[in-house]
């Protein structure tokens, strides 16, 4: 299991978000790679980025926050948010991300995800309402299923498959084990869990399937529920 420390940007700023509302966001930290570099020091192999502004705009918007965690942190970046076109995956690749994370794109042009996957290092992000893919920064809802989605990548090159509960996103209420089950076993490959995570036991549950590999921790350690070192220690 390997445990994913998240910062979403929005405006220069490290945020989190209750539910995927904008106007929910309350701010951590005014200076992000600060944070990143803690998690470093943690024991964290990843951070999960997500650029805010940058997936209701359709193109990256925290480029100065992410150049700068880039440059005083050596933990591997994985980043989502806004990337959609293959220029911008060579230039976030270029500047040091690790790992890029295709999110709406992926329900609207899944031909182009697969054709990224075979040439950079790609996650899938599936972000679900009620069991349906949410799209635009989680502003709209579609009318396909996320598992159904999942299935189309399930050969595809894919290194990861991020789902995301986004009715338990940021609330502290549990990880939605099951959700990310369904979508384990639809595609097959390598499955990161988001959304609710609240303290150990969410951890527990996910090692305890056998079948998730990884699982983002976000408002959990900014609010003191999950003790991230521990974690990380207990983990090693």
């Amino acid at each position: 299991m390997t445990l994913y420390p998240a910062i979403d940007l929005k405006d220069g700023k490290a945020v989190r978000l209750t539910k995927g509302l904008m106007d929910s966001a309350k701010i951590y930290s005014d200076e992000p790679w600060s944070l990143v570099k803690k998690f470093e020091e943690m024991g964290a192999e990843w951070v999960h980025l997500v650029d805010l502004n940058g997936a209701f705009a359709g193109e990256p918007k925290n480029l100065d926050s992410i150049i700068k965690i880039r440059e005083n942190c050596n933990v591997k970046l994985e980043l989502g948010g806004g990337i959609r076109d293959e220029e911008t995956i060579k230039k976030m690749l270029e500047i040091g991300i690790d790992r890029i994370i295709l999110g709406s794109i992926a329900v609207k042009n899944p031909q182009f995800v697969r054709d990224m996957a075979s040439k950079y290092p790609i996650a899938v992000g599936i972000d679900a309402i009620d069991g349906f893919v949410a799209v635009e920064g989680w502003g709209e809802v579609s009318s396909m299923k996320a598992t159904d989605l999942a299935k189309e990548f399930a050969n595809a090159g894919v290194e990861a498959i991020i789902c995301t509960d986004v009715g338990k996103d940021g609330t502290l209420s549990g990880v939605n084990v099951e959700f990310t089950l369904d979508i384990a076993r639809a595609c097959g490959i390598s499955t990161i869990a988001s959304g609710g995570v609240k303290d150990e036991s969410d951890i527990e549950a996910l090692i305890a399937t056998k079948e998730v590999d990884g699982c983002i921790i976000g408002k959990a350690y900014y609010e003191g529920t999950l003790n991230l070192p521990k974690m990380f220690k207990l983990l090693d």
